[in-house]
């Protein structure tokens, strides 16, 4: 299924679903046709159902006296306008070979606008839109983007309940279909501030839409995003690399290749261990129901003609005579036959 259709038939339903997985290549490419097209290879080698990258210009993004918020030990860059900078070279022409080898590779492909004409041409190019969670304030450009009358995938990091109700009116305002992603804007986020519950309280103030997870904590065992399914989120977004070990801002809260495969061989297992979303007794369950359910048994012996009393019953094991749930109906009646004690009863046993 291709996200626009997950969105857009979306009724939120109370089964888990398997979510639908977006590894998230940013500008992990560095301005490299042929590292952005390995990202997308790896990426649906580890079972991604789409890539997303990120469309910016430094100028039209930052003002140059954006101070940095992450983690300068990991990226020395103090300025956002000169990080952007030096990751903003892919334009028009380069997501346009993007798509095309997307398609060709069978993963579905995404970028992320910041500017309008970003948005305008990107549009020509994907059937949904993703909105950071940095643009969830900004009315102007949701508006914009919503006018091209596609699904739109908005992230709510560093946002309150009122924010995201606001921006959810904007988007409703302009009839698209739209899906919300829990996000903490840390980078990385620590376990103790992932806030996945979250994602549950997404789901009851927005119900009928698709709520997923973008993560942004350390990739480690991928349990993270196991926790996100079982809450719920029916798309998953996570940064992805092809070397966790390379320095900057996005390789190193990452997940590569490995974690990919690693995690959706947990994910089937996971609903392998889910199973049925239905209460039933199963196949394999059909031995104990014979065996370990119990059935009336004469608690002594029992002659011809006895009206039956409570104290000449009890029940045990296995299941195949009178039920216990029938006792009220046993007790009063006439033994039909002389019954010995420890005998499984059945109706047979009783006069009609």
């Amino acid at each position: 299924m291709k996200i626009a259709e997950l969105i857009a038939s979306h009724s939120d339903p109370l089964t888990i679903v398997k979510p639908y997985i977006i590894a998230e290549a940013g500008v992990n490419h560095e301005g490299s046709m042929d590292l952005a097209k390995r990202l997308i290879d790896e990426a649906r080698e580890g079972g991604a159902h789409a890539i997303k990258f990120q469309t910016y210009k430094a100028e039209t993004l930052a003002s140059k006296n954006s101070p940095a918020y992450w983690d300068l030990s990991k990226e020395s860059n103090d300025s956002q306008y000169k990080l952007f900078k030096k990751y903003d070279k892919f334009w028009k022409k380069e997501f346009e070979v993007l798509k095309v080898y997307c398609d060709e590779a069978g993963i579905e492909f995404l970028s992320t606008p910041f500017d309008l004409e970003s948005a305008t041409f990107l549009a020509d190019l994907m059937d949904v839109f993703k909105i950071s969670s940095s643009d969830i304030t900004n009315k102007p450009f949701i508006e914009f983007i919503c006018d091209f009358k596609k699904p739109i995938i908005l992230s709510t990091g560093a946002s309150d309940i009122s924010e995201v109700e606001e921006a959810v009116a904007w988007v409703d305002g302009k009839g698209n279909a739209l899906a919300l992603l829990h996000c903490i804007l840390n980078y990385p986020t620590d376990d103790k501030n992932a806030n996945l519950a979250m994602i549950s309280d997404l789901k009851r103030k927005f119900p009928g839409r698709a709520i997923g997870y973008s993560d942004h904590t350390l990739p480690k065992n991928m349990k993270t995003l196991e926790v996100a399914v079982l809450l719920g989120a029916s798309i998953l977004e996570k940064h992805f690399t092809h070397d966790k070990s390379l320095p900057g801002n996005d390789h190193y809260h990452a997940m590569d290749k490995k974690d990919l495969i690693a995690f959706n061989q947990n994910l089937n297992h996971l609903f392998t261990l889910l199973g049925e979303n239905k209460k039933r007794s199963v196949p394999s369950e059909e031995p104990a129901r014979k065996n370990a359910r119990r059935s009336l048994v004469a608690q002594r012996d029992i002659l011809a003609g006895k009206s039956i009393a409570l104290e000449d019953v009890t029940w045990k094991r296995p299941a195949g005579g009178i039920s216990p749930r029938e006792l009220e109906f046993v007790i009063g009646r006439q033994a039909g036959k002389d019954i010995r004690a420890d005998n499984i009863l059945l109706w047979s046993d009783f006069e009609k």
